[in-house]
């Protein structure tokens, strides 16, 4: 192996995780035959704490160990789902490719083909998404939300082990793990908007890196990066990360974007909604002027804790 041409890419160690760096690395070798690239699994603090409530272990969960790696010059790169990121990030690394976006839909897996409305009063559904949680309340207070940590496949063997209706999870994440056929059905946005950047995968590597600079930025899908940046921008303005109970979703509609947020208490009790449209390149400046307006119709209390519920 060459120095020049041997790339490292960082990932945690789940089978999807796995998956989707897998992807990565056949995705550099078509625009690079020559590169010799590796996989470097890392433990983080999500694998290393698995039945730790996440707000718990704190910020960048699933990130952090990663980050620090790059930071050290021990990986060349590191892929992540985007929706686990945090909203900032090191000011010395940077998110150099969003591939193309993969669908950012939730789906239902129920445990006996129920769809989501058929399900009967005080039904169990495991999820230890706070976003899930709340949006589901607000449409049925009659559930019961269970939490459910682990991979895809743990929170699936989790079903009938809990005696659980069903669970939530990415429709791009059972895609990608050749699972979608275990969906009962795709969750309309109207009753749960999904996570900031869901269905999209992260490419990151130190601002200073030149090594793999165009490699990695042939990977980059100009729409997928412009909707993420709005979206992105929606929960930065809320100082949010993956366990506050927001969700957005950008769309683009021919030369205009539009974006759709929420903001909920975790028990569902308060959940507010709104949305914005503009010219494309002001996806950004959108996704904060939504989170203006949600934090100035109730969030800001939501986020402080004096609100209904806690965030």
């Amino acid at each position: 192996m060459s120095p020049e041409t041997l790339f490292k890419l960082g990932t945690r160690g789940s089978p999807l995780a796995l998956r989707q760096a897998e992807w990565v690395c056949q995705a550099l070798l078509a625009v690079d035959p020559g590169l010799e690239p590796g996989i470097v699994v890392i433990k983080t603090s999500a694998e290393k704490f698995p039945e730790r409530d996440i707000p718990m272990i704190g910020t960048g969960v699933f990130s952090r160990e990663l980050d620090e790696a790059l930071l050290a010059g021990e990986l060349d790169a590191a892929v992540h789902s985007l929706k686990d990121l945090p909203s900032e990030h090191h000011p010395d690394l940077e998110i150099i490719a969003i591939p193309a976006r993969e669908s950012p839909a939730d789906a239902f897996v129920s445990a006996d083909g129920k769809s989501l409305a058929e399900l009967p009063a005080g039904a169990k559904i495991g999820t230890g998404s706070p976003r899930r949680k709340a949006q589901l309340l607000a449409w049925r207070p009659d559930l019961q939300i269970v939490p459910l940590r682990g991979n895809v496949n743990t929170r699936l063997e989790k079903i009938e082990r809990e005696g659980l209706a069903g669970t939530i999870l990415a429709q791009a994440g059972l895609r990608r793990l050749g699972k979608e056929d275990l969906i009962t059905e795709l969750i309309d946005t109207s009753i749960l908007l999904p996570a900031v950047g869901q269905g999209a995968l992260a490419v990151v590597c130190g601002r200073a890196d030149d090594r793999f600079r165009r490699s990695l930025e042939s990977l980059d899908d100009g729409d997928s990066r412009e909707i993420s940046l709005a979206e992105r921008s929606f929960l930065r303005r809320l100082r949010g990360g993956c366990q506050v109970a927001a969700g957005a979703l950008a769309r683009i509609e021919g030369e205009s974007i539009r974006i759709e947020g929420v903001l909920a208490s975790e028990d569902g009790a308060t959940c507010l909604r709104a949305s914005r449209e503009g010219p494309r390149p002001d996806g950004p400046r959108l996704g904060s002027e939504l989170a203006e307006e949600l934090l100035g119709n109730g969030g800001a209390a939501i986020l402080d804790g004096s609100g209904t519920g806690q965030p």
